[in-house]
């Protein structure tokens, strides 16, 4: 390692560039498929931490009762997931099972359940079993100290046992539901009494599904708070180890969140793929499966390849937590830089990079009847002139949705930059459309007065959109 170190001093000295801002991005989501997904809901994974388990909650036929835990086995993490199996009468009963999160040992399974033996509503329970190629032992209940009458869900295990992350709506919150942590001195004793994550973390919405990272830096989980792209989104708060703080949540953004319900966030154990259920176009049923890889922004510079000059930033940087350069040993980082980022920096070295496409593609009245082309997750947005004072207003008239969905409704910006603009002020219209799936579609937007009716529209603005 101190021959590695040497090497990038040496290759630092002399070297100048500029920073482009970099951490790390996310893939193309894909559906996990026919085999794993079926017709109707399908939600709530957990993968295990050598990646050949995956858990998750079905309404499907043929289970024990309203929803049943499954688990999808394969050989490698490289093969394809063999048939879903039921778990069985010892865990799934004729109640309502869900929300299963594995243990890092793969040891124990944590679930909610309305079974018989709680405190009221979902409680939250913890099936064992003594090695991994043996059969799970029947759940039993985590206790009246952390559960109530309220109901409790979706727990997520620390990856050393000692923290237990869930969602309740017991009184004493911030929205309707919260996020809460408890805490236990060793995996041989009980757990203490649940602290609420805070005003910082928690909304007046309803915040839920709570998934810790193996590194328990990073806390990612689902909300219905305003700043988001569908219904449900993914956010995600980082531990700030110099306050021993969460800091304030960012919504995980539009390349994997959409216009539709995106839940229940959880990644595998090297942070690389992150699995969620939505019910979002081009699945198999009510609520699919879906993964998306996370991918380290290495090529710190953007110049379409990691090299020296990459290596000569991080330098600059060591010992820091600049964001540039914090790419491990979790995409996200630690908190600082040092060897770990550096080993995750080697593995890329001299691959070339593709450019980085804009989060947002931009067009206007210029670009009528054109066609344009975008990635799939990315956004469209389209800038008209408009005037509503008139009674005019731009529509959308056409386009397919299983494409290219409109994220909510058109935003009026005044062209007067005041804060007050006067009454009658034109401006403009602005549109936001994500693509959804592969394929082409047209997209036309029409201005006229909504309620006259056999009237031909004042403008009409049309696009051909191709989704890659």
């Amino acid at each position: 390692m101190k021959k590695i170190i040497s090497l990038v001093l040496v290759l630092a000295l002399g070297l100048a560039t500029e920073v482009a801002k970099a951490d790390y991005t996310f893939g193309t989501s894909t559906n996990l498929g026919p085999v794993v997904n079926s017709s109707v809901r399908d939600s709530r994974v957990s993968i295990s931490s050598d990646g050949l388990e995956l858990y998750f909650e079905s309404d499907r036929s043929g289970g024990y009762g309203d929803s049943d835990l499954y688990v999808a086995t394969r050989p490698t993490p490289d093969d394809p997931w063999d048939e879903p199996v039921n778990l069985g009468p010892v865990v799934n009963t004729s109640a309502r099972e869900r929300g299963a999160r594995l243990s890092a040992d793969g040891l124990s399974l944590f679930l909610h359940s309305n079974r018989p033996g709680g405190s009221g509503g979902m409680d939250l329970w913890v099936a064992t079993r003594p090695s991994k190629d043996q059969a799970w032992v029947a759940p039993v209940n985590v206790g009246t100290t952390v559960n109530s009458s309220y109901g409790e869900g979706s727990p997520s295990i620390s990856a050393d046992g000692l923290e237990l992350y869930f969602h309740s709506g017991r009184s004493g919150g911030f929205g309707r539901s919260d996020l809460y942590v408890a805490a236990r001195p060793t995996i041989h004793e009980d757990w203490g009494e649940p602290i609420n994550l805070g005003a910082t973390v928690n909304s007046s919405a309803s915040d839920w599904a709570p998934n810790i990272s193996a590194d328990r830096l990073t806390l990612f989980f689902s909300s219905t708070r305003s700043g988001g792209y569908g219904s449900t989104d993914m956010w995600m708060t980082r531990w700030a180890r110099t306050d021993d703080v969460w800091v304030t949540p960012v919504n995980i953004g539009p390349t994997v969140n959409s216009s539709a319900a995106d839940n229940a966030p959880a990644f595998s154990a090297d942070g690389s793929m992150l699995y969620f259920h939505s019910n979002r176009a081009g699945g198999s049923g009510d609520w699919d499966l879906w993964q998306v890889p996370v991918i380290p922004i290495v090529d710190f510079n953007g110049d379409g390849i990691v090299d020296s000059a990459d290596i000569c930033i991080m330098v600059d940087h060591w010992g820091t937590d600049e964001p540039l350069c914090d790419i491990g040993p979790m995409p996200w980082g630690d908190g600082i830089v040092d060897v770990q980022d550096l080993i995750i920096l080697a593995e890329h070295l001299f691959e070339g990079t593709p450019p980085v496409e804009p989060e947002e593609v931009n067009v206007d009245e210029n670009d009528a009847d054109s066609q344009v082309e975008l990635e799939q997750g990315r956004i469209l947005v389209i800038t008209l002139e408009s005037n509503p004072s008139t009674g005019y207003r731009w529509e959308q008239v056409e386009t397919q949705e299983s494409i290219l969905q409109q994220m909510g409704e058109a935003e009026f910006k005044p062209s007067d930059t005041g804060e007050s603009p006067p009454p009658g002020t034109g401006g403009w219209e602005i549109f936001r459309f994500k693509a959804i799936s592969a394929g082409q579609t047209s997209l036309k937007l029409v201005y006229h007065r909504p309620w006259e009716e056999d009237v031909e529209p004042l403008k009409t603005f049309s696009l051909q959109v191709v989704v890659r």
